[in-house]
């Protein structure tokens, strides 16, 4: 590995991670069946792992309880990704298990990534199997907590809503729903002179955007998003409502959406200017929806995030939409359908 490689990475680490994050954290051992704790899996000869918050009201229940899978982003790690989206509290509140999983990459838990297809970094390139992680993953954790695997639902943050996307086409046997962060699909179908976006998927998977126009890192309207701090490596990105539209074609959903809400921010503070717009197809085949929160004003951001975080980086956080509690009231309407015979 060339010295200015590790160099420019390690700076790159201490701008992305808070300082309480910046160094690879020791594994917890889990003390009971509520809490929080990491489990490692093995799979395709690497060990994974992954944050899991299983609220204290779990112990209490009398059924099976929800999982919501919760992917950071590119070039960070699960412990900084769930200081920054906050989903703990409303776990909390709502009874559901958050899982925060680690990508891959040559740092231990510095510069992960997820290969979403396209995209992104190491994983990409080294073709790791996220899909079969994410599958061993599940089976990992149901061994050790009551989850109810008709609910199970995905959401991630640029790379890791690249990657929920691709959950969504591959993994539809397993995934209830997906909330996509401010990262679209990057699934090639190749062709013999081209390369186009294509929705390789068996189920109609509940679908819900949520991203910012104004996002100058995954643009959403597609192109080459800024280069990378400390890199020339830029990514192409799609346009995030032609990749939408094809869910729409192949779920049989209504052709035009609905204006279902609208939202400004709070007036006299930081986010006055910014605007939320939520955008629903209905009449999707198998009761399923797509639907889209389109935000102006705010960056490459999880909406309701942590407000001071990275924001040279990733652009103005924002509050106009909460994304946690948005795609909590989208997830819990949808439940896996029974496997066919």
């Amino acid at each position: 590995m060339p010295l200015s490689w590790l160099l420019g990475a390690c700076a790159l680490a201490a701008l992305l991670l808070p300082p309480a994050f910046a160094q690879p954290q020791g594994h917890a051992v889990a003390v009971g069946p509520t809490g929080d704790y990491e489990i490692a899996v093995a799979h395709d000869g690497r060990t994974r792992s992954a944050l899991v918050h299983v609220p204290d009201r779990v112990a209490e229940e009398t059924r099976p309880v929800p999982v919501v899978l919760n992917f950071h982003g590119g070039g960070g790690n699960a412990r900084a990704h769930r200081d920054y989206v906050r989903m703990d509290a409303l776990a909390d509140r709502e009874g559901f298990i958050v899982v925060y999983p680690n990508g891959t990459g040559r740092l231990d838990e510095m510069l992960l990534t997820w290969n979403a297809g396209l995209c992104c970094g190491y994983a990409m390139t080294e073709k790791v199997d996220d899909v079969g992680f994410v599958r061993a993953l599940l089976a990992a954790l149901a061994l050790r907590a009551p989850i109810d695997t008709a609910r199970v639902y995905a959401t991630g943050l640029s790379n890791g809503a690249m990657l929920s996307y691709r959950l969504a086409a591959q993994l539809s046997d397993r995934i209830a729903a997906v909330a996509p962060v401010a990262g679209s699909m990057v699934l090639p179908e190749r062709r013999v002179d081209d390369v186009v976006l294509a929705v390789p998927g068996k189920r109609a998977v509940p679908i819900l955007h949520i991203h910012s126009i104004d996002d100058k890192r995954a643009l959403y309207f597609g192109g080459l998003g800024e280069p990378f701090p400390f890199t020339n490596l830029r990514t192409r990105h799609p346009n995030a409502e032609e990749v939408l539209y094809r869910w729409v074609a192949f779920e049989d959903c209504a052709p035009k959406p609905v204006v279902r809400e609208e939202r400004r921010g709070v007036r006299g503070g930081a986010t006055e200017a910014h605007t939320a717009t939520l955008y629903v197809f209905g009449g999707c085949r198998d009761g399923g929806e797509i639907a889209l929160w389109k935000l102006a004003g705010a960056g490459h951001v999880w909406p309701g995030g942590r407000g001071d975080y990275l924001p040279r980086v990733l652009g103005p956080g924002t509050d106009v939409i909460d994304a946690n509690e948005e795609m909590w009231k989208f997830f819990k309407r949808f439940t896996l359908p029974p496997a066919r015979s």
